[in-house]
């Protein structure tokens, strides 16, 4: 079915379980999910999928390694958790990221990272082996049996330098452990819509449509393309949006202030001695001012970030 013989479809029948607007990573996992479940629904987006935040993101399956500090204990495992299936089912577009830390002390951060876990304590100081140590040894055990990656090892100074020689000469030692590489998250997401529609012949997915407003119960739809609106009725909406949850809101009349006005921000270089240096490896910093600094491979350019920047209106993202 074309995207034209779905539009018919959806003014045809007017009516739809499930309304999902935005087809990001979250729009389309959540759309997948239900189609499997059987439920007649509906994914819109006003652009491109997969084109907003999710395509502009570090590229990571990220297990969420620095919450284990703030004891988010559930959110590490959950995030573990979905990175080992995103490695085992999708292994053409997700693979396991070797992350190496290099380290400068030995103790520093043992006493800050207890306060900063009671809450007692904004920013601690850099993180030392001890610290490192520990955190990684919980986030191996949320692995579990499975093993999709490997377990994490610490080098001393002399084996890290022979292993990667143009690391600072000031390190006491290196972690490496494993996160996932994302290799193409816009066709990823594009996989998943067209495994959500092959699953259920009562789940359609569009883009280029937008929501333009609400009255009761129905929902106020717009071809992008020709310009034409349709009502159709949901029993349920899920506003997956992104950065434009409240924008969506808005168009159907409720007032909402959800999302913060900053974006993260990337630098894409194209430099090959440094591409070259960094290998298939993600290299893992801490800035001065207790910011994270990640370096790691894109194609054939280096991908440094992440920063967040003010912006108000998410249309104005580069």
């Amino acid at each position: 079915m074309n995207r034209q013989d779905r539009l018919h479809h959806i003014q045809q029948s007017t009516t739809v379980s499930v309304l999902i607007i935005g087809g990001g990573v979250n729009g389309i996992g959540t759309f997948r999910d239900l189609a499997l479940q059987g439920i007649d629904l509906l994914l819109v987006d006003r652009a491109d999928f997969c084109s907003g935040a999710s395509a502009a993101s570090s590229h990571m399956a990220h297990g969420g390694i620095r919450y284990l500090e703030n004891g988010e204990f559930r959110l590490v495992r959950e995030a573990v958790e979905e990175r080992n299936r995103l490695i085992k089912n999708a292994p053409h577009y997700v693979r396991p990221l070797p992350t190496v830390i290099p380290i400068f002390k030995w103790l520093s951060g043992a006493f800050n990272a207890p306060l900063k876990f009671l809450g007692l304590l904004d920013k601690p100081s850099e993180r030392g082996a001890a610290i490192i140590k520990m955190g990684l040894l919980m986030y191996d055990a949320y692995t579990g049996s499975e093993r999709t990656v490997p377990r994490h090892e610490f080098l001393l100074r002399d084996a890290a330098l022979k292993r990667y020689p143009q690391l600072n000469s000031e390190i006491v030692s290196i972690a490496e452990y494993y996160d996932g590489l994302i290799r193409s998250p816009e066709r990823l997401c594009i996989e998943l819509t067209a495994d959500a529609e092959a699953a259920s012949p009562t789940a359609h997915a569009v883009n280029y449509v937008s929501v333009v407003g609400a009255a009761g119960d129905h929902v106020r739809l717009q071809d992008e393309l020709s310009g034409e609106t349709f009502d159709i009725q949901p029993l349920l909406v899920i506003n997956a949006a992104g950065p434009w949850i409240d924008f969506a809101n808005q168009a159907m009349g409720q007032q909402s202030d959800l999302i913060g006005g900053t974006k993260g921000s990337h630098l894409v270089l194209n430099h090959p001695e440094l591409r070259a240096a960094i290998g298939d490896h993600e290299f893992f910093f801490e800035n001065s001012d207790g910011r994270i600094v990640l370096i790691c491979p894109l194609e054939d350019c280096v991908l440094i970030g992440t920063s967040d920047i003010r912006i108000d209106n998410p249309d104005e993202a580069r």
